[in-house]
């Protein structure tokens, strides 16, 4: 995916938003694995949401708010009165300088600098419980080096990392190629809960149709 087309898009903004359609979101997620300007955005954007919610959780509800009847659509327009909007607008302010002057130089400065990363090689088709730990820092990524079986029948694989919830955190292309059965793919930094994660692994012939090759699983250790 051209870089262009992303920024002439806002496609950073509306995958934090969940608002891509599902091969949107693929390519994007395709591209941002490699754009070290797109990650950078992603990662900020991400923490930014985070530290919104937090910060409007933390607002005290008015009185009304917490009857039960329904109330007339003029009372909810009691939030835009400066009462409220004014200083929720002033924490959003206050985070928003925080991101530019703290931690976007912060989340640069990591990306230009060389890391060590926490590794596991997974062999996908091993239908056995368990696999090998990783350990993590909190917020930390990690790479796996994932091997695959060849099979010329595939022209690229899907590959869906499950949380221990059960959940897809995220979907990964993956090249199919004859002369390689082992591909490192990075798993960027963010907030994981520890616990055993599941890579399940669909190749995807010529004609569109999809196939499950195989899962392999691995136990993330997070330090506090």
């Amino acid at each position: 995916m051209d870089h262009n087309l992303v920024v002439r898009n806002k496609m950073t903004e509306r995958y934090l938003l969940d608002e891509l359609d599902p091969q949107e979101r693929e390519q994007f997620e395709e591209h941002f694995f490699v754009c070290e300007e797109c990650a950078l955005d992603v990662r900020a954007g991400a923490e930014l949401v985070v530290q919104s919610r937090a910060i409007l959780a933390e607002t005290p509800e008015p009185a009304f708010a917490a009857a039960r009847r329904p109330k007339p659509v003029w009372e909810w327009l009691r939030w835009f009165r400066p009462a409220f909007a004014i200083p929720v607008m002033a924490a959003l302010l206050v985070v928003v300088g925080y991101q530019n002057l703290v931690t976007v130089p912060k989340l640069q400065s990591e990306l230009r600098q060389p890391q060590v990363l926490p590794w596991a090689s997974i062999n996908v088709g091993t239908w056995g419980a368990g696999g090998p730990a990783i350990s993590v820092r909190q917020g930390q990524g990690f790479l796996l080096f994932v091997r695959i079986p060849s099979d010329g029948s595939y022209s690229r694989y899907i590959a869906e990392l499950y949380r221990p919830d059960g959940r897809v955190e995220s979907t990964i292309t993956i090249p199919a190629n004859l002369q390689q059965d082992q591909w490192p793919v990075q798993i960027p930094a963010g907030d994981r809960a520890a616990g055993s994660y599941t890579l399940r692994v669909r190749g995807i012939n010529a004609a569109g149709e999809s196939e499950e090759v195989g899962k392999a699983s691995f136990e993330l250790q997070v330090q506090k």
